[in-house]
């Protein structure tokens, strides 16, 4: 992702949503100063896993379980939106990468990761607390931010877990991108997650029509 052609959206996200492009940045800051070599994963270990080939993202809308029931997962990569792993781990399913700024089930996702999940750990201005909680417990992250990247903490477009997981795709040359668990209609959120389902919808049109 070019951060000049991402910045302009960023903005308007953070304007709509009345969130600190600062509180943004000194999370980054801190994720950074938490990654070292005993940790992380290259981001190479991404281009080999997702490049070419056909991938399954999965949301945590209340239908993510039933339309796995209709999916046949095996030959898919699976790319896990926070919440989502806790699903799919409780069907066996250990995914491929989780992307999360770690509000879900977190206990679930370090299972996961001690299984061989990649883990894409997101920092923002409202998860510092968890950044500081969790990141020591988990192996194989790879930092995200949704503001301007640092050396080891990457921009890779995307707002909210889900379609970041997207852009995620998008980034390193998936075939194809295939959405379960995605409800943008949800009645059941509070005004802060509807804009969030808004802005997700709208993103992952600009790249998956």
């Amino acid at each position: 992702m070019d951060f000049n052609q991402w910045e302009p959206i960023y903005e308007s996200i953070l304007k709509d949503m009345g969130f600190s492009r600062e509180g943004d940045e000194q999370a980054a800051l801190i994720l950074s100063d938490m990654l070292c070599s005993s940790n992380s994963a290259d981001i190479s270990w991404l281009l080999e896993l997702i490049e070419g080939r056909d991938i399954l993202v999965c949301g945590n809308a209340p239908v993510l379980g039933d339309e796995l029931e209709l999916v046949y997962a095996d030959d898919l990569i699976i790319i896990a939106a926070d919440g989502a792993t806790a699903v799919l781990v409780d069907r066996g399913i250990i995914p491929d990468v989780i992307v999360t700024d770690l509000d879900g089930d977190v206990e679930k996702e370090i299972f996961a990761n001690k299984k061989g999940s990649l883990i894409v750990v997101h920092a923002h201005g409202d998860n510092i607390d968890k950044l500081k909680m969790y990141v020591p417990l988990l192996k194989k992250i790879i930092g995200s931010t949704q503001a301007a990247p640092l050396d080891n903490v990457f921009n890779f477009g995307g707002f909210s877990d889900g379609d970041r997981c997207v852009y995620l795709a998008k980034e390193f040359g998936a075939a194809s991108i295939n959405l379960v668990g995605f409800d943008f209609e949800d009645k059941n959120v509070n005004p802060v997650k509807k804009k969030k389902l808004e802005w997700a919808r709208l993103l992952i049109e600009r790249i998956n029509p």
